[in-house]
C-alpha cells in the first residue's frame, strides 16, 4: 500500500501524457488558500519544486491571487494606484507611458516570468530606435514604479527594473539670464498687459503656480502672496489642481514694485467674476503653452537672448547666490523639497562668479609672494638669510600666511567675511608681535600683583591676632 501524503505535503502524481504534475495549497496575497500545480519531466523535479512552495508558504511569502501579465498590471496600477493618489499630470504622463513603450513590447509577458537580461535587451532596443538618454529614463523610472508596487503586492520578489543599466543621463545645459538681461526684459515689458505676472516671475515661481494665482492668495493689508495652487494642462484640459510638492505651499513677501503692478493691473486688465489673477481678454485660464510662446515672441522681437519661463526659475536661483543669499532661503522662496535640488539644479555660476572666484584666491596666494619680492629688492638680500642664532628666517610667504591665520583667529577676517569688515581692518599684526604684545602685558600685571602683595605682608606685621583674621 502507497504511504499517503500529509496534510500540506502537496500530492505528486503521473499525466497520461507522461508527464508528472505536483499540487499543494497555498495562502494568497489576499489571504485565501489557493491550490497551486506544477508542472515538470520527473518525480524528483516536482518534488523539488514542491519542497521549495512549501518552505515560502511557512515563511510566509504568499503567491498570487492569479497568473498576471505586465499589461494587465500596468492597467490594474494606473486605475487603482497612479490616478487616484498622483496628480492629472502625473497620470497622464505615466498612461501615456505605458500605452505607447511598455504594453506594445513586453506587456505580453507574465510577470513572474520577467528576468534582468529580458529587461535590459527591452532597454537597448529603445535606445538602438532612436530614443534619448533621458527619455529611456523616464520609461525605466515608470515601470521601476509599477514593479515596486507588484513587489509591495507581494506579486514578484524584486524590483528588476532597478537592476537594468543605462548610459548616465547628460543633464541638458541651462544657462540663465544675467542682471543685464533680466533688467533689458523688464524694460521692453513695461506696457505689455502681463507686465505684473512676468514682473513675478523673479520670484521664481513656477508657470503653473504663477497662472493658479487668485485674487484671494493676494494679501495687500500683511504684504503677503500665497502660493495654494496651480494650473496646468492635461491633454486637452485646463486644469487647477494642487501644488507640485507640500513645500510648494508657502508665502511669499508682496514687494512694493510688484504691488504697483497688480495694483495697475487690476485697474485696466481684470475681468469681473474670475478669481484667477491673470486670465484673457474674455477671463479664461491662460494657457500655459500660450503663455511660453508669448514670451519667447517677446525676446524675439526685442532682441533678448531666447530662454524657457522655467529657466527664470534657474536665474532667480543663480542671482540670489551671488547676493550671498543662504542657500535654505533660496530653497524656501522656490518650493524646492530639498536643498541639494537649489544648490546642484537650479544654482549656476558664470564668467563674473568665476573671475571673482580665481581672484580671491589669486589675492590669498599671490600677495605674499608680491611682498616679499618687493622686500627683497629694498634690502638687496635674500628672504632666507640666517639669523645670528643660525636659525633660518621665516619667509614672507609663511609670515603671510600666519598673518592672516592670526586675524582670523583674532575676530577679523581676510577676504572670508564682508568688504566693510575687511576695508575696516587696516593693519594684520604678525603672530610674534602679538605674542610680544601679552607677554609685555602678563609682565605688567605680575609687577603690579608683586607690588601689592608686599604692601599687604608689611602691613599684616604691624597688626594683631585679631586683625589678621579680618584681613585674611
Amino acid at each position: 500500500m502507497a504511504r499517503r501524503n500529509a496534510n500540506g505535503d502537496g500530492t505528486i502524481y503521473q499525466r497520461k501524457d507522461g508527464r508528472w504534475e505536483g499540487a499543494i495549497y497555498v495562502y494568497t496575497s489576499s489571504g485565501m488558500k489557493k491550490r497551486v500545480r506544477l508542472y515538470g519531466a520527473t518525480r524528483a523535479e516536482i518534488s523539488k519544486r514542491l519542497t521549495e512552495a512549501k518552505a515560502k508558504h511557512e515563511q510566509g511569502v504568499p503567491v498570487a491571487d492569479k497568473s498576471w501579465l505586465l499589461g494587465d498590471y500596468l492597467d490594474y496600477w494606473l486605475d487603482a494606484v497612479v490616478k487616484p493618489n498622483r496628480r492629472a499630470a502625473t497620470y497622464a504622463q505615466c498612461e501615456t507611458i505605458v500605452r505607447l513603450y511598455l504594453k506594445p513590447r513586453i506587456g505580453k509577458i507574465p510577470l513572474n516570468k520577467l528576468s534582468v537580461p529580458l529587461m535590459q535587451r527591452f532597454i537597448n532596443q529603445l535606445l538602438s530606435d532612436g530614443h534619448s538618454v533621458s527619455k529611456v529614463h523616464v520609461i525605466r523610472k515608470v515601470l521601476s514604479a509599477s514593479l515596486t508596487r507588484a513587489e509591495r503586492e507581494e506579486l514578484i520578489a524584486r524590483n528588476l527594473a532597478r537592476l537594468v543599466e543605462l548610459p548616465q543621463e547628460e543633464p541638458k545645459e541651462v544657462k540663465p539670464w544675467s542682471v543685464e538681461e533680466v533688467s533689458r526684459f523688464l524694460e521692453v515689458v513695461k506696457t505689455h498687459r502681463l507686465y505684473a505676472a512676468y514682473l513675478m516671475l523673479f520670484y521664481g515661481l513656477r508657470k503653473g503656480e504663477l497662472l493658479g494665482l487668485r485674487w484671494q492668495d493676494i494679501e495687500v493689508a500683511n504684504s503677503k502672496i500665497h502660493v495654494r495652487q496651480q494650473l496646468q494642462r492635461v491633454g486637452r484640459q485646463i486644469l487647477i489642481g494642487p501644488l507640485k510638492t507640500t513645500k510648494s505651499r508657502r508665502d511669499l513677501p508682496l514687494l512694493d514694485p510688484v504691488r504697483l503692478a497688480l495694483a495697475e493691473y487690476y485697474e485696466q486688465h481684470r475681468v469681473k467674476d474670475t478669481e484667477l489673477v491673470f486670465t484673457t481678454v474674455e477671463g479664461k485660464p491662460i494657457d500655459p503653452g500660450n503663455f511660453l510662446r508669448d514670451f519667447k515672441k517677446v525676446c524675439q522681437t526685442n532682441g533678448l537672448r531666447v530662454i524657457s519661463v522655467h529657466t527664470i526659475r534657474h536665474t532667480v536661483a543663480t542671482l540670489l547666490k551671488r547676493q550671498r543669499v543662504p542657500d535654505r532661503d533660496i530653497q524656501l522662496i522656490l518650493g524646492h523639497s530639498r536643498i541639494v535640488t537649489t544648490q546642484e539644479v537650479y544654482q549656476h555660476d558664470d564668467d563674473d562668479s568665476r573671475l571673482a572666484a580665481l581672484q580671491g584666491l589669486s589675492g590669498i596666494l599671490l600677495e605674499p609672494i608680491e611682498a616679499k619680492t618687493t622686500q627683497s629688492e629694498r634690502s638687496g638680500l635674500p628672504s632666507n638669510v640666517i639669523d645670528g642664532n643660525g636659525s633660518r628666517q621665516i619667509s614672507r610667504q609663511a609670515a603671510g600666511f600666519v598673518d592672516r591665520l592670526a586675524s582670523i583667529i583674532s575676530g577679523g577676517a581676510y577676504r572670508i567675511r564682508t568688504d566693510d569688515l575687511f576695508h575696516a581692518m587696516t593693519t594684520h599684526n604678525t603672530v610674534a608681535d602679538r605674542v610680544t604684545e601679552v607677554d609685555q602685558r602678563f609682565q605688567a600685571l605680575r609687577r603690579t600683583w608683586l607690588v601689592g602683595a608686599v604692601a599687604v605682608s608689611a602691613a599684616v606685621k604691624d597688626l594683631g591676632g585679631d586683625d589678621v583674621e579680618l584681613a585674611a
